[in-house]
């Protein structure tokens, strides 16, 4: 009975996919056609226009995929185009496998409603389990599909279109599967790197790095708060002390963000939101997938001499190795990195 109860879920869940993807494709209206047609609002044109010059410079000079994805565009009726819900035991920071024929094993399970997305946590949550709900404006079918610009990601400013556009080609490039925060770190590089090449090509300075710096110093207080909780849960205390731990971090992981942001970010609130609402080893998940091996990436970029082809061969050879053998591969990458960065010029 729970096989099949289970075997029903599956079913539900992938028609729901089936479907959402399928509202895509057929409102998806060719970009070429919209940037011509005077009734297009002139500022989405606009928009719209560069966003496919980057997409070309991403084929012609990041030697990404040169096919049909983003030179579409879908208008959603909802802010997101897909919900993410991750789940974590409500006592480890390691998160509920999803797992799923192409992508393998990921940290959450994507539904196109968010009342759907909703539903589902809530009976993760009846079991015990840690939930958090996240809107997400864009993904990547892997190139399964030709996946358009959304008007979700229009809320974005230049630089993070483009870079999303990068980011998400990179993926359609190279994909393992199971092993997120290697995919998630490469698109994260490519995303990186190619909006620098993108602006010098402009005759653009380099982006803005305080954002940056301020979104490295937040994510690691949350790594440093998923360790402390990490320790509270291997601690072998039992369910009440180990509750009172985990409230007791909670809380002075925010007296910690508190003196980080005024110390170092006065003017700069907008991660205030975030901390000031209800957090659980769900919401913390996320965190960290996306610039784990960023610096071993760029250590191989280098190594590369900067040449795209070159630097995607070398990702290939890290690809094709077992899962342990890859992350002792881009350690020593990452320590090569903080080695240079430490000897200076």
């Amino acid at each position: 009975m729970g096989l099949l109860l289970c075997a029903c879920g599956s079913l539900r869940y992938y028609a729901q996919a089936a479907r959402g993807q399928g509202a895509l494709i057929v409102q998806r209206r060719a970009v070429s056609k919209l940037v011509r047609d005077p009734s297009t609002d002139l500022q989405l044109a606009a928009r719209l226009r560069q966003a496919q010059q980057a997409r070309r410079f991403a084929s012609q000079r990041l030697a990404l995929p040169d096919n049909r994805s983003y030179t579409g565009y879908v208008a959603l009726d909802r802010p997101y185009v897909v919900w993410n819900v991750f789940a974590a035991p409500r006592y480890s920071v390691q998160a509920v496998p999803q797992c799923f024929p192409i992508a393998g094993c990921v940290a959450y399970r994507g539904w196109f409603s968010e009342a759907a997305a909703k539903k589902y946590a809530a009976r993760l949550h009846e079991r015990g389990d840690d939930v958090w709900v996240g809107g997400v404006p864009a993904y990547s079918t892997l190139g399964w599909f030709a996946d358009p610009i959304l008007s979700s990601m229009l809320r974005w400013d230049d630089d993070e279109l483009d870079g999303t556009i990068f980011h998400e080609l990179a993926h359609q490039l190279l994909y393992v599967k199971g092993d997120t925060a290697f995919n998630e770190s490469f698109a994260t590089f490519v995303q990186n790197e190619g909006l620098r090449e993108w602006r010098r090509s402009r005759g653009l300075p380099p982006p803005d790095e305080r954002a940056r710096a301020m979104d490295e110093g937040f994510t690691h207080l949350v790594l440093d708060l998923r360790a402390r909780l990490a320790a509270v849960y291997a601690s072998g205390a039992d369910a009440a002390a180990m509750e009172a731990g985990k409230q007791r971090e909670i809380a002075a992981f925010r007296a910690r963000y508190a003196q980080w942001r005024e110390r170092d970010w006065p003017d700069d609130h907008r991660y205030d939101a975030w901390v000031a609402q209800p957090i659980n080893n769900a919401r913390l998940l996320p965190f960290g997938l996306y610039e784990r091996w960023t610096p071993a990436f760029a250590a191989l970029f280098r190594q590369a001499e900067g040449q795209w082809p070159a630097f995607y061969a070398g990702v290939r050879e890290l690809a094709r190795e077992p899962k342990a053998q890859r992350e002792q591969a881009l350690q020593a990458l990452c320590d090569a990195q903080q080695a240079e960065a430490a000897a200076g010029p």
